[in-house]
């Protein structure tokens, strides 16, 4: 039986020429043709706006003005969109292959509402997959998430729950999917293919933003699940950078052994100077 759900692909742009050069070259390359194409573009330098109207005829919506950060230019995607599903490839991330939404199509039913496959990490040297369990824990929340250039959204989800918070600046995607997940216990699936190229030099890429993230995720955790916010901490310092050092250099028996002989060589230094 064919599947007839439409699919609405949004990209999210802001003084990137290079990267939505990428982006649509690999969206209107697939193989698959019966899509709906949006580009929400945030009032960027002309040679953006030039790309999005040299591709203009494969695209069936796309603005370019002023917008409140990146959350609030998904929203924008989100409310013009007209697909049965939605999902974002935004710029500098692109297709796996030209035959990604060929091979999807079919499976987006009306059986799950999300859907989301592995995606491809990309840095300046280096790419990984990164793949995803078929089961989504609550525990897996604490410190992941889905990846939206991977993850197929039932449109009518983002009513029915919310649409994004556009206060947030890193974790409205995280908010979204464990409000979702965890406490409405809508019905998602693993596609278990590799669905996109993920540009991992944004925002909430950065090293020195995981402050905010986490910040972000507690408030989030604060609002929804107020029960879990002491976990969450405790997770957080496990997570930490100095937590799995330390846990690196126990693994090691040379190193461990030598650690423990600076901790007491330092108590008995600072010992000895009190005295």
């Amino acid at each position: 039986m064919q599947n007839n759900n439409k699919i609405s692909v949004v990209t999210i742009n802001y003084n990137n020429p290079l990267g939505l050069n990428k982006t649509i070259e690999s969206v209107v390359s697939q193989t698959f043709k019966d899509f709906e194409y949006i580009v929400i573009d945030g009032g960027s330098k002309v040679e953006d706006v030039s790309i999005i109207k040299s591709y203009q005829n494969h695209i069936n919506y796309w603005v370019s003005e002023p917008d409140k950060g990146i959350y609030n230019a998904m929203n924008k995607g989100i409310k013009v969109a007209t697909g049965d599903f939605i999902i974002f490839i935004n710029s500098g991330d692109n297709f796996t292959d030209s035959k990604v939404l060929e091979e999807v199509q079919s499976k987006l039913t009306s059986d799950f509402d999300i859907y989301y496959g592995d995606y491809y990490r990309i840095k300046s040297n280096s790419k990984r997959r990164k793949s995803y369990p078929a089961k989504l824990s609550f525990s897996f929340f604490y410190s992941g998430s889905l990846p939206h250039p991977a993850t197929f959204f039932r449109r009518s989800l983002f009513d029915e729950i919310f649409f994004y918070n556009e206060s947030y600046k890193i974790v409205s995607d995280w908010e979204f999917y464990i409000y979702a997940i965890c406490h409405k216990n809508v019905k998602y699936y693993y596609l278990k293919t590799a669905i996109s190229d993920f540009d991992f030099t944004g925002i909430s890429s950065n090293p020195k933003f995981n402050e905010i993230e986490r910040l972000e995720r507690k408030k989030v955790l604060e609002k929804y699940f107020p029960a879990f916010v002491e976990d969450y901490e405790k997770v957080s310092l496990l997570n930490s950078k100095r937590f799995q050092q330390i846990i690196h250099i126990q693994k090691s028996l040379f190193l461990w052994k030598l650690f423990k002989g600076m901790i007491s060589f330092f108590l008995l230094f600072t010992s000895k100077f009190k005295k």
